[in-house]
């Protein structure tokens, strides 16, 4: 479907197909790209359903239910941006898949600015929270739209610390649901400064099962995470993972080892994760990140006549060893084309001379 702002039965159309029951974005993506419009998805996919084998028919949503989420976000003052508009954020955009459809209440414009993850404990110490709302300020000055979950301990600290230069909440229920209820003065506020976001219906209620998409949102929306505190199982490090999986940079605040909350940061640290002990680590790490990107347009533009890809593939093999190195700090130690280096990459694991890893990281098996 070509991009571009929807009709009224466009979208109509298009947020019935995402709610269309065992359609998630992978399977919206690929209707989408193979019938082209959504209508013409909707048509097909009750065929689709029966030649997979599907014992009951598959139902689609009743248009008044759609109807209703509408109407519903429109009493709420909540705007609904779908996948192929200009207005979606663009790091979303950039996921494969992306998210069909996002709920935007407040200032919508941020989703599409600089921003930083800032996630944690929820049974955060008052150490951790003052760490968190500290460091949202910061990045907040520094320019950045800082996002986080509207949860207890952490989130709540970075949300707090950033309303005044730029706040993002993405929740697991609808714009409309207020969890923890403690945090209603500070889901008005972000409803009124900065912006609250869901790909769920306006007034659904958090389920445990819509979490791990929330994290996919938080991390899909940020240049980078970072994590002040959190246990070997929880949904920061979660997020932290996804993060590394789209290529963002993934921070964390190192603690003590008596402390359970330090135990899933330092671990992250140890996995190779940046080490984060203020803003300027992070600051610093983005500005690397800028200085690459540039250098990758300045090479697309004019390509160096004197890069010879076999004398390349043998430098990055180099510097490869068992122990596995983030995929972005190998490429600032070529200072080649990250394009280049990721070709040369592919064929050294073509070739059992290199490994893909979990989290971004590369080693020589």
């Amino acid at each position: 479907m070509i991009p571009g702002r929807l009709s009224d039965i466009q979208r109509l159309a298009w947020l019935r197909l995402a709610r269309t029951e065992t359609v998630g974005p992978v399977a919206f993506d690929h209707l989408l790209a193979r019938y082209g419009t959504p209508e013409r998805a909707l048509s097909a996919l009750p065929d689709l359903s029966r030649k997979g084998g599907r014992a009951v028919p598959l139902t689609l949503p009743p248009r008044e239910a759609i109807e209703r989420e509408l109407e519903a976000g429109e009493k709420l003052g909540a705007r609904l941006i779908c996948g192929c508009e200009p207005d979606f954020p663009p790091r979303l955009a950039a996921l494969d898949p992306p998210p069909p459809v996002l709920w935007a209440l407040g200032r919508a414009e941020l989703l599409s600015e600089p921003s930083i993850a800032i996630v944690g404990a929820r049974i955060a110490s008052a150490a951790g929270q003052r760490l968190a709302r500290q460091l949202a300020t910061d990045l907040g000055t520094a320019g950045y739209v800082v996002v986080s979950g509207m949860a207890r301990g952490i989130d709540g600290a970075a949300h707090e610390g950033s309303l005044t230069t730029g706040a993002v909440a993405v929740l697991g229920g609808g714009v409309g649901d207020i969890y923890p209820p403690e945090h209603d003065r500070l889901h008005a506020r972000l409803a009124a400064e900065g912006c609250v976001v869901s790909e769920s219906a306006p007034d659904r209620r958090a389920q445990a099962k819509d979490f791990p998409r929330r994290n996919r949102v938080i991390s899909g929306l940020s240049l980078g995470v970072v994590v002040v505190e959190a246990e070997l199982k929880s949904g920061s490090l979660i997020t932290a993972r996804l993060a590394a999986e789209q290529g963002r940079d993934v921070f964390a605040v190192p603690g003590s080892p008596l402390d359970p909350r330090s135990k899933g940061t330092n671990d992250l640290i140890r996995q190779g994760a940046i080490l984060c002990e203020g803003a300027e680590d992070v600051l610093r790490s983005l500005a690397g990140e800028a200085r690459l990107r540039e250098r990758d347009r300045a090479y697309e533009a004019e390509p160096p006549s004197d890069l010879d890809p076999d004398a390349l593939r043998e430098r990055v093999a180099a510097l490869l060893s068992p122990t596995p190195v983030p995929r972005n700090d190998l490429i600032r130690a070529v200072a080649a084309p990250t394009s280049a280096v990721m070709a040369a990459l592919v064929e050294l694991s073509l070739a059992g001379r290199a490994e893909f890893l979990d989290g971004g990281l590369v080693a020589r098996p």
